[in-house]
């Protein structure tokens, strides 16, 4: 299909500290610079990719920048979770500040999670805060963690320990970026897709039921309507909550669990496989605790195994618990845990540490389809 037939759809994010616009569609990579120019302004850009992203899209993304009239210089750290750490962010810093960056001026993140996590923290770092866009190549950063202003780093203790929420200027994504990712990791992206369909939309949840992201029928314009649709449920849920203080928690569906396998793993497994495991063990055990209706544990498993991800975990109990209590979600002497009521509709439940590990007896390690 023609890209110019292939309808680009603007979504706008509204929150207490900043609106902005999401932009998605197929072959809009050279429009960024204009996008900068009219949603941020500023004079000098900095280019923050990884070693794998970089040598594909940080040129053409600089190039337009440099056409909308921006001074640009790239940055470029080593590919994968395992650099998303304080010390290679105190690397990105030093370079931005020996740039001189100003607080009128901005970096634009170009590729998947990790990247886009390393540069907005840096921007919510740096002289207290310059403003950051977010052009996300991975399946996964344009329908999460692209929208919605959290940033962080790793520490050993867990994922995500050390950040910031800074939203973003603006938001690019474009589908033909997908083309030039791995299916393993454009599989492992679809996890968080399911989970807006669980939480927030049945008739998505059916779709992918019906027709799985992960088959090859898919055209760029079938992708970029679910993406958007993907945004927009986020949206409406930042935009409401956009510290997590409530609603936003409703996001974590299958993270708590998820973190604790993707952190136990040493991050060799992906971030969309750990949810997709962590949404199968809690649909399984909410079920056995009378929580939610009893089709959500099979359609869940169905839709997640369809898509080529495990539906459970052989970890040890005791590591998920210890990985799970060293999680930011952690309140107190408990644990705020999504619990899937039905499909397109779950609910926040407070737990005990007791009550928790409860779940993980009763969710974790009971299937024989580990993957």
């Amino acid at each position: 299909m023609n890209t110019s037939q292939i309808t680009t759809k603007e979504i706008e994010v509204p929150t207490s500290s900043r609106t902005y616009q999401v932009t998605v569609g197929a072959g809009i990579l050279e429009e960024i610079g204009s996008i900068c120019r009219s949603s941020v302004g500023g004079d000098t850009c900095c280019v923050i990719s990884d070693s794998t992203v970089a040598p594909l899209y940080a040129e053409r993304v600089s190039r337009s920048l440099k056409e909308a009239g921006y001074h640009c210089f790239e940055l470029t750290f080593p590919a994968g979770e395992s650099s998303k750490r304080i010390t290679t962010l105190e690397h990105l810093l030093e370079q931005i500040a020996q740039a001189q960056l100003t607080r009128d001026d901005l970096i634009v993140a170009v590729g998947g999670g990790v990247t886009g996590d390393m540069a907005g923290l840096a921007a919510a770092l740096y002289l207290r805060g310059i403003q950051v866009v977010q052009v996300p190549t991975s399946l996964l950063a344009m329908v999460d963690s692209s929208i919605g202003g959290k940033t962080a780093v790793d520490l050993a203790a867990g994922k995500n320990l050390i950040g910031a929420f800074l939203q973003p200027s603006a938001v690019l994504a474009d589908v033909q970026c997908l083309s030039t990712i791995s299916p393993d990791l454009f599989r492992d992206s679809c996890g968080e897709v399911i989970k807006h369909g669980v939480i927030a939309d049945a008739d998505l949840f059916s779709h992918l039921e019906a027709h799985p992201l992960t088959q090859a029928f898919y055209d760029q314009a079938t992708l970029v309507s679910v993406i958007a649709r993907n945004i927009e449920i986020k949206r409406d849920v930042v935009s409401a909550d956009e510290k997590e203080r409530g609603l936003r928690q409703t996001l974590n569906f299958g993270h708590t669990i998820g973190h604790a396998v993707e952190a136990a793993s040493n991050f060799s497994l992906g971030h969309g496989t750990c949810v997709a495991i962590g949404m199968c063990c809690i649909a399984r055990a909410a079920y056995t605790k009378g929580w939610c209706e009893s089709d959500v544990p099979a359609r869940l498993e169905a839709v997640v195994a369809a898509h080529g991800m495990p539906i459970d975990t052989d970890l040890s109990h005791d590591l998920i618990v210890q990985f799970a209590t060293h999680d930011k979600k952690r309140h107190g002497d408990g644990l705020n845990v999504i619990i899937p009521s039905r499909i397109g509709e779950v609910e926040i439940k407070r737990l005990s540490l007791d009550e928790f590990r409860e779940l993980v007896t009763l969710g974790c390690g009971v299937t024989r389809h580990l993957s």
